[in-house]
C-alpha cells in the first residue's frame, strides 16, 4: 500500500504534468463564433439557476430573449380523478386475460389524471360565426379586402412562422384564382391538406366544407360554383393552440393548389403566394391541459446604428471558466465590446457595453414579450419595465432594465432607453414572478426585483463581475478534464462541430464534457427549481412537450452528471422537487391505487402533477417515485454523508417502497410478483409486468435496506423487504438470446425505439452487472445490438452509457461522434451544442457528459474501476475531480492508453478498492488523505 505524499520527486513530477495540462485545457474551455446568431438555437445561453437568456450577438440588433424559472402555465388545482382505484381490479383483470386494448379503453376513460378546465368552445365558435369581430361577411366574392395585410400561405409550422406571433384565435384568409376555359363544366379539387386546427371554406361565397381535427382538406368544388376567369377563396381558420393557419404539407416541394377531378397539382392551379388575411379574434376558449407547460418571459433589443461601415474582426464567445459570453467587433476603427452573464450573488443578467474610444457607445435598448398579455412602461429615465400576464393561468411576471451611464446623454422614447455617446454602459436585467411554491401564487413579483436592485446599487460593476465569477467557480472549478490538443482547436465551434465525425479532435470531447457542466450549473443552483427538459431555456409558448419534466428517464438524466462530474451540490433542487412530488404523490397512491406511501407517473410540472396524463397506452407508468429515489440513494453512496441519508433521502425512498409493497400482485400465471398496469415508457402499450419497473423497484427495496441497515433502523421494514425481493419477477433471456423487455418472451428485433427501458439495470441502475451475473449482461448487450445505434439525441445519450457499463469504448465513442454532429433532420447538436432530440432537448447534453465520464472511471460494483471503457480516439489524457461511490474523488492521467498516475482523495475515510486491467488493490484510507499510485497501483 502507498503511504501519503511519501516521495516528494513523485509529486513534484506528477503536479508538473497536472499543471501542463491543464494548462492546456484552459485554452479550450470557449464556445465561439465567427458571425452572430441567425437562429435561437445559434444563440448562446447563460443562467443563475432561477434567470436564463440567449444571446444573439447581432451587430446592428443584439436580441437577448430571456427567462425567469417560475413563469409557467396554469395554476394550483386537483389534478386527481377522485375514485379511480376502484377501476384497477378490472383493468388489472383485462390484462391477465390478454384484453389490452379493452384495458386501455377503460383506462383513459376512468383512471386518467384531471386536465383542467375548458373554456366554452361550442359558444365561442357560435359567436364567430354569427360575424362577432368583423364587419360584414367576409366569406362573399365581392368583399372589400383591400385594406388587409397579407401573409405567406402555407406555413406548415404555423401562422407563427410567418408574421403572426404567438396567435390564437380567428383569422380569415381571402385569395384568388383564375379558372381557363378548358375546366368550364368540370368540378375541381381544392387541395389545402392541413389545417390548423378548424376551417369552413368557401368558394365565390357559397360553403364548401368544414373541417376540425387533423384529416387532409380536400374538397371538392362543384363546377356550378365555378366561373371562367376569377373565382374567389375564402377561408375562415380557428385555432384554439399552438400553431395555426393553412399549414399546407410539410414536405414543401408539395404545393398547395386547385385541379380538376382525374388531374393533379402540376397541371393545375398553385395557391402557394401571399394571401390576405384579416384577424377576427384573438382571444380563443382556453383548452384543457393534463399539466402545465414552461413559458419565455420576454426579450432584451439593443438596436445599434452603425450606418453603411463595413464590420471587421467580429466574434462572439462563451467562456465556460467564467460563464460569460461576449460579442466584439470594429467599425470604423471602433473596436466594440458587449459582455453579458447572469449573476447569481446579484440576481441579475448584466451586459456591459464598451469601446476603445471614448463617447462611442450609442444604442436604443427596448423590452417586449410574445404574452399577448404584456406592458412596457417607463420608470425613469435610466429605467424601462415589463410586466407580462401568462394567458389563462394564475403567474404573472415583471422585469425592469436599468442602465447605469459613464458619461453620455440618456432619455426615454417610445418606451425605450436611448443612449448617445456613452464612454460605456452597464444594463442590469432583473425579474420577479409571483409564484411562491407550488400552492402559493400570492408573491409580488416586485419583491425579486426590489432585492435585486438593493443588492447592485453602491457596487461597482467590475465588482459585480468578480463576485459573478467567484460564485460560479466554486462549482466549476471542482472537475478539470484534457485530452489533449487538436489543430481544430482554431476552429469556430460550428467549423469544428461540422469535421468532428471524421477528425482527430478528443479535445472537443472534453469541451462538451465541461459545457454539460456549465449548463447544469446554470440551470440548477441551490434553491432554484430543477432543470426542465430545456434546461431553464425557452422562447416559444408552446415549447416541445411543455419544456417541463419527463419522469420516464430525461428529469433523472438532466442530473446523471450532478455526482460523478464534482457537481453534488447542484441535486438540491431535484430533491426538493422529489419532496414536493412525495407529498402530491401520496394522493394520488391512495386514489388511484388505495395504497400507501407516494407514486409518480411519467411526466410533472411546476404544481408537481402526478397523476398519469395523455394516454393510457403510455401515460400509466408507475416507477417515477422509485426512479427519483434512486438519486437520493446514489447522493449517499456518493458523499456518505449519513445526516443526508436519515433526514432526507431514507424517509422518502421508505415511502416509495411502501407504495410498491402494496401495489405489486401476484402473476396469475408464474406467481412473481409483478407491476401491473404500467408500460415499457411508451413502447408497446399498457401492459402487466414490463422489465423495467421490476428493476427499480427491485433496486428501491435493496437501497432502502441497505440505508436501514447503515441507520439502524426499521428492523421489521427490512424482513418485509426482504420477503418481496426475492418474489419479484426476475430479469429474463429470451428466444433470441435478448434481455426481454416485458414478462413475455414477445421482443421486436427489429424494432429501433428510442427507450430501451429494460436496459436500466445496466445503467443508470445496477442491478445488472458483470460481476453479479454476465450472462444477464450479455443479454442486455445483445438486446442493444438490435436496436441499433441510431436514435433521437438523448437516447444516443443514454447508448454512450450502456456501451461503457458494456467496456466497448470504441463503440461509445462512436455514439459521441453520432452525439456531436450537426443537427439537420436527426439527432445531434445545434450551433450552439444543445442536443437535438429533435427539437432541442438539454438532457442530452448532461447524458453524454456523463457518459464520458463513465468510459473513464465507474464505481457501481463496490469498487473504482479505471479506464475500464476509453476507446482508441482518446489515447491520452489527464482529469482532476471525478467522483467515485464510496466517498472518494479521482484524478488520474494516461498516455498512450495506459494507466500513468493515479490520486484518490478520502472525504470519509473508509476501504477503498481500486481496479485497473486485471490489476486490483484495497486501500484503508483516512478521511482528508491523498493516496497517489502509478500505472500498476503502486
Amino acid at each position: 500500500m502507498m503511504l501519503p505524499n511519501r516521495n516528494s520527486l513523485l509529486l513534484f513530477t506528477l503536479l508538473f504534468c497536472l499543471s501542463v495540462s491543464l494548462a492546456a485545457q484552459e485554452r479550450d474551455q470557449s464556445l465561439w463564433y465567427n458571425k452572430p446568431a441567425e437562429k435561437w438555437t445559434d444563440a448562446l445561453p447563460i443562467g443563475n439557476g432561477r434567470l436564463g437568456a440567449m444571446v444573439f450577438g447581432g451587430v446592428a440588433n443584439d436580441q437577448i430573449q430571456f427567462n425567469e424559472e417560475t413563469l409557467w402555465t396554469g395554476k394550483p388545482r386537483e389534478y386527481n380523478r377522485k375514485g379511480a382505484s376502484k377501476y384497477l381490479p378490472e383493468i388489472r383483470k383485462l390484462l391477465f386475460e390478454g384484453k389490452q386494448k379493452e384495458a386501455e379503453t377503460l383506462a383513459q376513460a376512468q383512471f386518467m389524471g384531471l386536465q383542467s378546465e375548458a373554456g366554452d368552445r361550442d359558444a365561442w365558435i357560435k359567436e364567430i360565426s354569427a360575424g362577432k369581430g368583423i364587419a360584414g361577411n367576409p366569406a362573399s366574392a365581392n368583399y372589400d379586402d383591400r385594406l388587409w395585410k397579407t401573409i405567406k400561405v402555407p406555413s406548415y409550422e404555423g401562422w407563427e412562422r410567418v408574421g403572426l406571433d404567438n396567435l390564437d384565435g380567428a383569422v380569415w384568409f381571402r385569395t384568388t384564382f383564375s379558372v381557363p376555359k378548358d375546366w368550364a363544366g368540370k368540378d375541381l379539387v381544392l387541395d389545402l391538406n392541413k389545417i390548423f386546427d378548424q376551417d369552413f371554406t368557401y368558394v365565390n361565397g357559397s360553403l364548401l366544407g368544414q373541417t376540425a381535427g387533423t384529416d387532409a382538406r380536400k374538397y371538392t368544388i362543384p363546377a356550378k360554383l365555378i366561373k371562367v376567369g376569377n373565382n374567389t377563396i375564402a377561408i375562415q381558420v380557428l385555432n384554439f393552440y399552438n400553431r395555426g393557419g393553412i399549414g399546407g404539407y410539410k414536405d414543401v416541394t408539395k404545393k398547395i393548389g386547385i385541379y380538376p377531378i382525374g388531374s393533379n397539382i402540376e397541371t393545375g392551379v398553385s395557391l402557394v403566394k401571399q394571401w390576405k388575411y384579416k384577424i377576427q379574434n384573438a382571444a380563443p376558449p382556453e383548452i384543457p391541459h393534463y399539466q402545465a407547460s414552461y413559458q419565455p418571459f420576454g426579450d432584451l433589443n439593443l438596436r445599434f446604428n452603425h450606418g453603411k461601415a463595413a464590420i471587421t474582426n467580429y466574434r462572439r464567445s462563451l467562456d465556460l471558466t467564467t460563464a460569460t459570453a461576449k460579442t466584439s467587433y470594429s467599425v470604423n476603427n471602433v473596436q466594440y465590446q458587449r459582455t453579458y452573464f447572469a449573476s447569481q450573488p446579484d440576481q441579475a443578467v448584466v451586459i456591459h457595453l464598451s469601446a476603445n474610444r471614448k463617447a462611442s457607445v450609442s444604442f436604443d435598448a427596448a423590452l417586449s414579450s410574445v404574452h399577448q398579455h404584456s406592458v412596457v412602461k417607463v420608470l425613469d429615465k435610466h429605467t424601462i419595465s415589463l410586466s407580462v400576464q401568462v394567458k389563462d393561468g394564475a403567474l404573472r411576471g415583471e422585469s425592469r432594465l436599468t442602465a447605469v451611464v459613464k458619461n453620455g446623454l440618456v432619455k426615454t422614447i417610445n418606451n425605450q432607453i436611448s443612449i448617445q455617446k456613452a464612454d460605456e454602459v452597464t444594463l442590469y436585467l432583473t425579474t420577479g414572478t409571483n409564484f411562491i411554491s407550488a400552492n402559493d401564487v400570492s408573491g409580488n413579483p416586485a419583491t425579486a426585483i426590489t432585492k435585486a436592485i438593493n443588492s447592485i446599487k453602491g457596487k461597482a460593476y467590475s465588482q459585480i463581475e468578480q463576485d459573478h465569477i467567484r460564485e460560479y467557480q466554486q462549482y466549476y472549478n471542482t472537475f478539470k478534464v484534457d485530452f489533449g490538443r487538436s489543430e481544430n482547436e482554431k476552429l469556430t465551434t460550428d467549423e469544428r462541430l461540422q469535421q468532428f465525425a471524421t477528425a482527430n479532435d478528443p479535445g472537443f470531447a472534453a469541451l462538451y464534457m465541461q459545457y454539460g457542466r456549465y449548463l447544469l450549473i446554470s440551470s440548477s443552483r441551490p434553491g432554484t427549481q430543477p432543470a426542465n427538459l430545456q434546461g431553464i431555456w425557452n422562447d416559444l409558448l408552446a415549447p416541445p412537450w411543455d419544456s417541463k419534466y419527463t419522469t420516464n428517464i430525461n428529469m433523472e438524466m438532466n442530473y446523471w452528471p450532478a455526482e460523478v462530474l464534482n457537481l453534488s451540490a447542484l441535486n438540491e433542487p431535484l430533491f426538493k422537487k422529489i419532496e414536493g412530488l412525495a407529498k402530491a404523490g401520496t394522493v394520488t397512491a391512495k386514489e388511484y391505487y388505495n395504497a400507501k406511501g407516494w407514486v409518480l407517473h411519467h411526466n410533472t410540472d411546476i404544481w408537481n402533477g402526478t397523476s398519469p396524463i395523455n394516454a393510457s397506452d403510455h401515460g400509466i407508468w408507475v416507477t417515477g417515485g422509485g426512479w427519483l429515489s434512486q438519486h437520493l440513494w446514489e447522493h449517499y453512496l456518493f458523499t456518505q454523508d449519513q445526516e443526508f441519508l436519515k433526514k432526507e433521502a431514507y424517509p422518502l425512498m421508505k415511502q416509495a417502497a411502501l407504495f410498491f409493497e402494496d401495489f405489486l400482485v401476484k402473476d396469475p400465471k408464474t406467481g412473481w410478483l409483478i407491476s401491473t398496469p404500467s408500460n415499457s415508457p411508451e413502447n408497446g402499450g399498457m401492459v402487466a409486468g414490463p422489465t423495467m419497473d421490476h428493476q427499480i423497484i427491485r433496486s428501491l427495496f435493496k437501497n432502502c435496506l441497505a440505508a436501514a441497515q447503515v441507520l439502524k433502523a426499521d428492523e421489521s421494514f427490512q424482513r418485509s423487504l426482504v420477503d418481496k425481493i426475492n418474489q419479484i419477477a426476475p430479469n429474463q433471456i429470451g428466444k433470441y438470446g435478448q434481455l426481454q423487455e416485458w414478462l413475455e418472451d414477445k421482443d421486436d428485433t427489429a424494432s429501433k425505439h428510442r427507450h430501451v427501458s429494460h436496459l436500466w439495470g445496466v445503467y443508470p441502475g445496477n442491478d445488472i452487472t458483470w460481476n453479479k451475473d454476465a450472462k444477464m449482461m450479455n443479454a442486455a448487450k445483445q438486446s442493444l445490438l438490435y436496436r441499433g445505434d441510431e436514435a433521437t439525441g438523448w437516447s444516443l445519450a443514454w447508448k454512450i452509457n450502456f456501451w461503457a457499463r458494456f467496456k466497448d469504448g470504441d463503440h461509445a465513442m462512436k455514439l459521441i461522434k453520432m452525439l456531436m454532429k450537426p443537427a439537420g433532420t436527426g439527432a445531434g447538436s445545434y450551433v450552439n451544442l444543445f442536443d437535438a432530440h429533435p427539437p432541442f432537448q438539454i438532457d442530452g447534453n448532461f447524458g453524454g457528459a456523463a457518459g464520458i465520464a463513465e468510459m473513464i472511471v465507474q464505481s457501481h460494483q463496490g469498487y473504482i474501476d479505471i479506464l475500464p471503457a476509453l476507446p482508441t480516439a482518446i489515447p491520452n489524457g489527464n482529469i482532476m475531480g471525478l467522483k467515485a461511490r464510496g466517498g472518494f474523488e479521482v484524478d488520474l492521467i494516461w498516455n498512450n492508453g495506459k494507466l500513468t498516475s493515479l490520486q484518490i482523495k478520502s472525504k470519509v475515510g473508509g476501504k477503498c478498492r481500486v481496479k485497473y486491467q486485471l490489476k486490483e488493490i484495497e486501500i484503508e484510507t483516512k478521511a482528508g488523505e491523498n493516496y497517489k499510485l502509478n500505472g500498476d497501483l503502486k
